[in-house]
C-alpha cells in the first residue's frame, strides 16, 4: 500500500461566513472526526487537493494527513462539490485506528478482457455490473484496488462477487449476508439478442398504428 500525504492547517473560526472566506482564498474547509479525539476543523489548499482528487487513491486509500506537523491516518468519507464549477466545497475525513477493522469502497480494475474469448467475439457484450466493492479489513491491508482478470471470460459467463481474488486479510461483508448477495460483477452475453428484440419492437409499431386506423 502506497503512502499518500496531504498537508492541512487547523482552523479556529467556523460557520458559513468563515467557509466562504476560505473558498475565496482558494482553501477548502474540512473536518476530521472519529476515534477518541474531538472533531477538528481544518483547511487545505484547493489546488493541491483538486489535483489529488483526480487520482483513484484519494477516494479509497488511507491518507496521512499532516495537520500543523501532526500526522493522522484518515479516510475520505465525504466530498461536497460545487454544482457546476470545478470547486471542492467541503471534505470530511474519518480517523483510522490501525488496530480496528474498517469498511471502505475499493475500485475494481478489469484486466485482459480484450484477450478473452468473449472479448474477441464481435457480437458479444461484456458488461461491468459493479465498478467497486465494499471490503472489510485492517487499515494496513486496505488495497487501493482489486484486480479482476477476465482472460478466460467466455460467452455466457458470469463472474460473481465470491469469485473475486482478494488480498490477504481482506473480506467482502456482503457475502456474509447470504447467497442472494453473491451478485454478478461481470456478464458476457450475445449482443445480437438485444438487437433482435429491438427489431421486433420497431416492426410492431406500424402494424399497431395500421390496426387502429382500420378500426376508425
Amino acid at each position: 500500500m502506497s503512502e499518500h500525504i496531504l498537508k492541512a492547517t487547523g482552523r479556529s473560526v467556523e460557520g458559513k461566513g468563515a467557509s466562504r472566506r476560505l473558498r475565496r482564498a482558494a482553501s477548502i474547509p474540512a473536518i476530521v472526526y472519529g476515534g477518541t479525539a474531538a472533531p477538528q476543523p481544518i483547511q487545505l489548499d484547493h489546488e493541491k487537493i483538486w489535483l489529488a482528487s483526480q487520482n483513484e487513491w484519494f477516494y479509497a486509500s488511507i491518507i496521512s494527513l499532516d495537520i500543523d506537523g501532526k500526522v493522522e491516518s484518515v479516510l475520505l468519507r465525504d466530498m461536497q462539490r460545487h454544482p457546476f464549477k470545478q470547486i471542492i466545497m467541503h471534505l470530511d475525513f474519518l480517523r483510522v485506528d490501525a488496530n480496528q477493522t474498517l469498511r471502505a469502497a475499493v475500485p475494481l480494475h478489469f484486466l485482459n478482457v480484450e484477450k478473452s474469448p468473449a472479448g474477441k467475439s464481435a457480437d458479444v457484450v461484456v458488461t461491468h455490473e459493479l465498478n467497486e466493492v465494499t471490503v472489510s479489513c485492517l487499515p494496513k491491508d486496505l488495497p487501493e484496488f482489486i484486480e479482476v482478470d477476465l482472460a478466460k471470460l467466455a460467452v455466457g459467463d458470469i463472474v460473481h462477487l465470491s469469485e473475486l481474488k482478494l488480498p490477504a486479510g481482506v473480506e467482502l461483508p456482503e457475502l456474509k449476508l447470504g447467497k442472494e448477495h453473491d451478485v454478478a460483477v461481470v456478464i458476457a452475453k450475445h449482443g445480437r439478442v438485444e438487437t433482435e428484440e429491438a427489431a421486433v419492437d420497431t416492426t410492431e409499431v406500424p402494424a399497431v398504428k395500421a390496426a387502429k386506423k382500420d378500426d376508425k
